[in-house]
């Protein structure tokens, strides 16, 4: 019962960080990971800390109209306070408000690890890929390495 209720507690962990994404809500996105925690972007460089990752984040989102992440196919393997899971990415971005007909998107693999400490799942480390995009990137923020 045990492994069920931290699959479904790693599960909601990531849907909450990514609806706060949503709604630009930053700081309730970037409790969900540790404080030393890593994140690997296919056009990124590999980001180290939870604040160096936040920054790169509001840079690389902020200036989008609105978003849409969306978390699929998701699964875990629990052991103890550590955890791994995968899943795959599909985002949507409307790059200004008179641009909603021609959003820009991307999908690809999510890579993850977690730990527990007393408050809780974390994330320690997130990998991401580009499998796919459809649209236009006029800021080229997910296309290019910047």
């Amino acid at each position: 019962m045990q492994r069920l209720e931290d699959k479904e507690s790693l599960r909601a962990l990531l849907i909450h960080g990514w609806r706060a994404l949503d709604r630009k809500d930053w700081r309730t996105w970037i409790e969900c990971w540790s404080e030393d925690a890593v994140l690997e972007f296919g056009p990124w460089e590999r980001i180290h800390g939870r604040e160096a990752i936040l920054a790169k984040v509001i840079e690389a989102e902020a200036p989008y109209a609105t978003m849409q992440h969306h978390i699929l196919n998701m699964d875990f393997e629990v052991r103890g306070d550590r955890a791994t899971g995968i899943g795959y990415m599909w985002f949507v971005a409307v790059t200004s408000p008179t641009a909603t007909a021609s959003p820009y998107a991307m999908g690809g693999p999510y890579d993850w690890e977690f730990t527990r400490d007393t408050t809780g799942w974390h994330l320690t480390r997130q990998r991401l890929g580009v499998w796919w995009t459809t649209g236009e990137d006029p800021r080229k923020t997910f296309t290019e390495a910047n």
